[in-house]
């Protein structure tokens, strides 16, 4: 036992040392599942156990955040009349935004993805799950405090949604109606928290189309110094 080994409120880290076969051999299998993910908007209507979701939300539960304050709240929604109202609202201000207000450098990028403002997705998918950063935290005398690290922590635990969806077979997609407000309203959420992304969860469509796009390879992305 070392110096320290009885510091209140720490425990001995979990830790289980692989051979380096195993973890190359680990690393390359998790890759390739995730090389295979794509973004669709065309999900159909099959059920989809809620036990799914509330794992995927778990798993995004353990995303690393500042000060561990986990500043995120995830709502998930399979209730018919409610997502023909978040379709309604996102459609208005994407009208808007396709119109009027979207800058030409930004139509530029999305033209080839042949996006619009009609949302199909939103009400197809049996779920949608609205991720939340809280951008205050309520402190024990009941007086608002900010958060730290907010935007990114929120950003680290939509990665390991995304990736805990497509682990267990389904598919999702990244929509960030502009702008977002509406969703806290529908969704009674409070002040100090803030929509980040909408996100359909279901099994694609069977004639679900995708983009014919290409990732950017390891020496675009990357710059090593070794």
């Amino acid at each position: 036992m070392g110096e320290g080994d009885d510091e209140p409120g720490f425990i001995e880290l979990a830790f289980e040392e692989l051979s380096s076969e195993d973890m190359l051999e680990r690393a390359r299998e998790f890759h390739t599942q995730m090389s295979q993910r794509r973004t669709t908007r065309h999900f159909s209507a099959r059920e989809v156990p809620r036990e799914l979701i509330e794992l995927a939300v778990r798993t995004a539960g353990t995303a690393p955040s500042g000060a561990h304050l986990q500043p995120w709240t995830f709502v998930a929604v399979s209730n018919p009349e409610l997502k023909v109202r978040i379709r309604e609202a996102a459609e208005a201000e994407e009208k808007k935004f396709y119109e009027g207000r979207m800058p030409e450098a930004w139509e530029e990028v999305l033209t080839p993805l042949g996006t619009d403002y009609v949302k199909e997705h939103i009400t197809d998918a049996p779920w949608i799950v609205v991720l939340f950063r809280h951008s205050q935290r309520e402190r024990a005398g009941g007086e608002m405090s900010p958060t730290y690290y907010a935007q990114e922590s929120c950003g680290i635990a939509a990665g390991l949604f995304i990736a805990a969806v497509h682990n267990m077979g389904l598919t999702t997609l990244t929509h960030t109606p502009s702008p977002m407000g509406f969703l806290r309203d529908i969704l009674g959420r409070p002040d100090h928290e803030h929509a980040m992304l909408l996100m359909p969860v279901g099994y694609p469509a069977e004639d679900a189309r995708v983009p014919d796009l290409k990732r950017k390879g390891l020496d675009e992305v990357s710059e090593f110094f070794e």
